[in-house]
């Protein structure tokens, strides 16, 4: 048996988080303040140890996967898809958001590591993404392009303009690169001047290429023709958030505080605790569709949005928010048979598959939920997301996680390790936050 996975057969699961937390400020630039708690009990792992299994996790199996197999040595860049065999489809277009999520994850892991080979790969996306996808003529990123790096769609979406902000940050934070942060720079001002919605807050979908509003406004294939979006929101505010760290501008704040004031009055779905996904211009609802995996990693991108702002009130409010979340999605969006429900409806699940980022994102919302409120339930929701992830979704014979199984714990064997939506985001996000919430670098 190789060592990697002689490491995941012995591993105890109770060694993976039962521990504690220091929630002070890092390297990362965060303000977070969250409580502190002492975790420790008797018999049970140390905080060290609990974070050397995320540590482990991310430099052993999540980035080595990116670094070995998913760099194109012909055509540049990064292969835009790869079977969970390893099969690579070479003439896969490239997504923007899957290249991005490339440049924040190496980005972030060298920030976290100091490692040169992070750095390589950072600076390898970074390249392609504005050989190839910076739009010179009328600015942004395009939607994506084919494996030659030539344009197979010039849209401009406001989701993948967002990441691109949000990685073009990341990178100026790894390196210092002003040329990253004034790319960043210059796609908010883009956005603030043709996607915001000075009448009604908040932010359009799609645009074309030259920023004329665009009738080609969904971004997934289930996702409803809709002017506005939830997901878009969370992301332009995750985006926002992180340019605030080191842009300390009026306009940025204004808007992040615009964006909370947009979830508490009409994302937020204050009787049932979660999030609303589609609306029309004003936000009036057009959906009841229920996103556990939304509605859980909303809780702590919301919580970290009011804490850039340094604002005490506003927190306070965004925690008592983001508690009730956690508590609706841990009552009802827990499958007893283990692992975060997809998706429901208020008559009941509709998706019951337990897709790679959800779970990701269960085991930072719970433990952030427990940060903020000191109660139990929450941690053992948090490990449980965690010990589900390593029996059913971390592939232990040819690296990363796969993108899904079944309520009965079964692989789809036609999904792909690799695509437009499948990256090394949510997963290292999620290493990088644990080690950072338990207090080891």
């Amino acid at each position: 048996m190789k060592r990697h996975q002689l490491f995941y057969v012995i591993l105890p699961l109770c060694t993976i988080l039962i521990s504690g937390v220091n929630s002070g400020k890092t390297g990362q630039n965060k303000n977070r303040d969250i409580q502190s708690a002492a975790l420790h009990m008797p018999g049970q792992t140390s905080p060290d140890e609990s974070a050397k299994a995320f540590r482990r996790e991310v430099k052993k199996n999540i980035l080595p996967y990116w670094i070995m197999k998913t760099k194109d040595t012909v055509n540049g860049g990064f292969y835009g898809a790869i079977s969970n065999k390893g099969k690579v489809n070479e003439q896969a277009d490239r997504s923007m958001v899957l290249n991005s999520r490339i440049l924040w994850t190496f980005s972030r892991a060298y920030q976290v590591f100091h490692e040169e080979k992070y750095l390589l790969t950072a600076k390898r996306a970074y390249r392609y993404i504005n050989e190839h996808f910076w739009d010179d003529e009328y600015g942004g990123f395009y939607w994506s392009v084919g494996y030659q790096g030539k344009v197979t769609d010039p849209g401009k979406q406001i989701y993948a303009e967002a990441f691109g902000i949000y990685s073009m940050v990341e990178y100026y934070k790894a390196t210092g690169n002003k040329e990253g942060l004034e790319k960043a720079k210059k796609t908010f001002r883009l956005m603030e001047k043709h996607s915001h919605d000075d009448e009604h807050g908040g932010y359009f979908e799609a645009f074309e290429r030259d920023w004329t509003l665009s009738d080609d406004i969904r971004i997934g294939g289930k996702q409803m023709k809709t002017l506005k979006s939830m997901n878009t929101h969370l992301h332009v505010l995750e985006a926002y958030t992180n340019l605030y760290r080191v842009w300390r501008s009026d306009e940025v704040e204004k808007r992040i505080r615009e964006m909370n004031d947009i979830f508490l009055e009409h994302i937020i779905n204050r009787e049932n605790h979660h999030f609303h996904l589609y609306f029309n211009e004003e936000y009036e609802v057009l959906s009841e569709e229920i996103s556990y995996g939304h509605d859980i990693e909303g809780t702590w991108l919301l919580y970290e949005a009011a804490e850039v702002l340094r604002d005490g009130k506003l927190k306070e409010q965004i925690r008592k928010v983001a508690l009730n979340m956690a508590d609706a999605t841990l009552e009802e969006g827990l499958d007893p048979g283990g692992g975060l429900i997809y998706e429901a409806s208020p008559e009941g699940v509709t998706n019951s598959d337990k897709s790679w980022w959800p779970q990701a994102e269960s085991v930072v919302g719970f433990y952030n939920a427990f940060q903020l409120s000191g109660k139990e339930k929450f941690r053992k929701a948090s490990f449980r997301g965690w010990e589900f992830i390593q029996k059913n979704l971390i592939d232990k014979q040819y690296g990363e996680w796969f993108h899904r199984v079944s309520r009965e714990r079964e692989h789809y064997p036609d999904d792909m390790k690799v695509s437009a939506w499948k990256g090394p985001y949510h997963n290292s996000r999620m290493c990088f936050e644990m080690i950072e919430r338990l207090g080891r670098r």
